[in-house]
């Protein structure tokens, strides 16, 4: 059981009736009425909290002529994200680099908050990667009909000739639930690992030793980030193909 982080307290003690409302509008009950707010829920709010203050800093300072430094680095991100777009899903990869963009930057926030001190990486919790990994699962499976209409994302399913198909539809299918279970555990798994890591050498040895565990849980953070896009961009990619 994780101790109640600070802002989750703000959260509990301010806003516990919002969360019993929102939680009775799907049919759930917090375990705990007089706190409903969890950890990597308040964290995820924090996130998206984040995200607004720096783009509603960004966008009017926006310049063509005398790029900020800010400006600069959310450029390096979208020609690193567009190029690894067009290489993985082709010359229509730039359509869907907003989807892109939007769940690498929120799971590498999600992935480096926890190195502030008193935040916890939501990532490290299941629901978290578990919700990401479904929203990619909805958005190539919604974008994959919309591409090749209903017949043609069917016949992804059935094989390259169709007496294969009694046999290809349920490993297609099983194979497709299974990248559920395969970006979830990836990204929580990992994450969660960081995390403790981290924290048990920052409690043994409290100066000096624990900023490499740090630097190693930053490498951690990006290569999640970019490992969970990845395969996304590849989900995309077989879902919006036309060649059967």
């Amino acid at each position: 059981m994780h101790d109640e982080l600070w802002i989750t307290a703000l959260f509990n003690k301010y806003l516990a009736g919002l969360a019993t409302t929102l939680l009775s509008l799907v049919k759930l009950h917090a375990e705990d009425p007089a706190k409903p707010w969890a950890n990597y829920v308040t964290m995820q709010f924090l996130v998206v909290f984040v995200f607004i203050g720096v783009f509603a800093y960004l966008r009017p300072r926006l310049s063509a002529d005398r790029p900020g430094r800010m400006q600069h680095i959310f450029e390096i991100v979208y020609g690193f994200l567009r190029d690894q777009s067009e290489d993985v899903v082709g010359h229509n990869g730039k359509k869907y680099l907003h989807f892109f963009g939007t769940i690498f930057l929120f799971i590498l926030f999600c992935n480096l908050i926890g190195l502030i001190p008193t935040f916890e990486s939501p990532t490290m919790f299941t629901p978290v990667p578990l919700g990401c990994a479904l929203a990619v699962f909805i958005y190539y499976n919604f974008v994959g009909l919309q591409a090749v209409g209903a017949l043609g994302y069917a016949q992804h399913f059935m094989g390259p000739v169709w007496w294969l198909a009694p046999l290809m539809i349920p490993i297609e299918f099983f194979s497709h639930l299974g990248r559920l279970l395969s970006l979830t555990v990836r990204l929580y798994a990992n994450m969660f690992a960081g995390e403790q890591v981290t924290l048990v050498f920052m409690s043994l040895i409290p100066l000096g030793v624990p900023v490499i565990f740090m630097g190693l849980h930053v490498f951690v953070a990006f290569l999640q980030a970019f490992v969970f896009i990845l395969l996304t961009m590849s989900y995309v990619s077989g879902a919006v193909s036309h060649d059967h």
